[in-house]
């Protein structure tokens, strides 16, 4: 690749391409509200247009049973691999509105960052890819690969229709490497490819006593009260120090290597710099790991929320009928969310007080995901960064989680690349939410380089 032509065309295209990204962040596509369906017809169709006009064939908009999804590609690399390009561009709610410095939907550039919702997670870095396939189809005529296009509009919503899609279009989507732009770097100025993710298993608990609420002096000390029973129930869940008590929690675990322990502690994170940034006096956390390794290869079972009774000014002397919590625990590889939700389920009720109801309801699930570190299409992402950043790639591993990763991996079974752009301070899913162009340009190079280092994978 001629690393200075392919420089020189996105400093020439810049201000062109931020424009045509600004539009694109423009289209409220948020998948989880109803009154956007339109907007998420108008954002699958923008893609469209735009591949289209970047040289990309067979773009089409298929249907399922949600939000559609997006199809292009270019297969005329005769002898080359193929890499299956995969992203969403479904974006989450805007509340609290008030917290916003600027409109979430009128993208503006301020200290060399791009501020709306989209802007980092995902719409970004999903158009980073349609134009480093412009600029390399311009330049040569040609792309060093093949290369697929899968991008959704339900990942904020735990993606529910993709595995169907993906079952459905095996043919279709077949390849030889899943690149997904979807994750964050270690730093400012610190590439890292993600080569593993947790899972995710969701529950909502809600905790029903008397018919309605009570007046709490003339039943307070003789009626259960829901919020007392749900608070019982949720400290049964943890110690003292953060390790799960549900019976068989860990049974399925597997302890990570040395090796890769070392290679993390390699990283030099700087823990004292952490807690200044979130605003923590100490950290927290299962004893014998590190701060990185909870995150990172633990799993978790957090508390999301707690509902009931009266929060409004003053004090409302009740006993309420009911309360509700939210829980979602974080998997490590070899963990089935089905069978956490099922230990979920006999421990709330092995630990539900008396004189109330339980009643349990499933939400987001998904499995956990890992390419080993080592894999050539891993180290292949690494060499792309190094050039252009100048800086050695860390390898990492990411706490959160995308679902359909574990399932393009199960169902179709390619190493799946997680090659990021965005920082952990850009505010994705929150107000204010950014995306650092210095990474936006360096990342249109990145990509443009990794898709000529993967036409070495043969």
């Amino acid at each position: 690749m001629n690393i200075q032509a392919v420089d020189q065309y996105f400093k020439d295209n810049r201000e062109t391409h931020l424009d045509e990204l600004k539009t694109f962040l423009r289209i409220p596509s948020v998948s989880s509200l109803s009154e956007h369906k339109a907007d998420m017809h108008k954002a699958a169709e923008w893609l469209v247009t735009a591949m289209e006009h970047v040289g990309l064939e067979n773009v089409k908009i298929d249907q399922t049973d949600g939000h559609p999804v997006v199809y292009a590609d270019w297969l005329h690399a005769e002898g080359k691999p193929t890499v299956l390009v995969y992203g969403h561009y479904d974006v989450q709610p805007v509340d609290p509105l008030h917290l916003w410095e600027s409109a979430p939907f009128e993208p503006q550039v301020r200290d060399n960052k791009l501020f709306a919702r989209g802007a980092s997670d995902d719409k970004g870095q999903v158009f980073m890819h349609v134009k480093a396939v412009e600029a390399l189809l311009k330049l040569n005529d040609e792309l060093p690969v093949n290369i697929k296009f899968i991008i959704e509009g339900e990942e904020e919503i735990g993606s529910p229709n993709l595995p169907k899609y993906v079952e459905e279009n095996q043919e279709l989507l077949k390849a030889d490497i899943i690149v997904i732009s979807d994750t964050g770097m270690q730093g400012h100025g610190r590439p890292a490819v993600c080569y593993g993710l947790r899972g995710l298993a969701g529950i909502q608990i809600d905790v029903k006593g008397p018919k309605g609420d009570l007046h709490s002096g003339l039943y307070g000390g003789a009626v259960q009260n829901p919020l007392h029973a749900i608070v019982e129930i949720l400290q049964s869940f943890r110690d003292k120090e953060g390790l799960i008590q549900v019976d068989g929690f860990y049974d399925d675990v597997i302890e990570v290597s040395d090796k890769e322990r070392e290679e993390f502690a390699a990283l030099e994170f700087d823990l004292e710099h952490e807690k200044q940034e979130i605003g923590i006096s100490e950290d927290f956390g299962e004893v014998g790991y590190s701060f990185v390794e909870r995150t990172w290869i633990r799993p978790t079972l957090e508390v999301n929320g707690i509902t009931g009774g009266f929060s409004g000014e003053g004090i409302k002397t009740v006993l309420p009928a009911e309360a509700s919590t939210k829980i979602t625990c974080r998997l490590v590889p070899n963990q089935d969310p089905d069978d956490i939700v099922a230990k979920l389920k006999a421990h709330v009720e092995s630990h539900k007080p008396a004189g109330v109801t339980v009643e349990i309801t499933e939400f987001d699930k998904g499995k956990p995901f890992l390419t080993p570190f080592d894999h050539p299409a891993i180290q292949a992402a690494g060499r792309s960064y190094e050039k252009v950043y100048g800086v050695p790639t860390a390898f990492t591993r990411m706490g959160g989680s995308i679902p359909i990763v574990a399932a393009f991996d199960e169902i179709l079974g390619l190493p799946v690349v997680l090659m990021g752009f965005g920082l952990a301070s850009e505010n994705f899913h929150a107000p204010n939410e950014h995306f650092h162009l210095e990474n936006f340009d360096k990342g249109l190079r990145v990509i443009s380089d990794y898709l000529f280092e993967a036409a070495k994978l043969n």
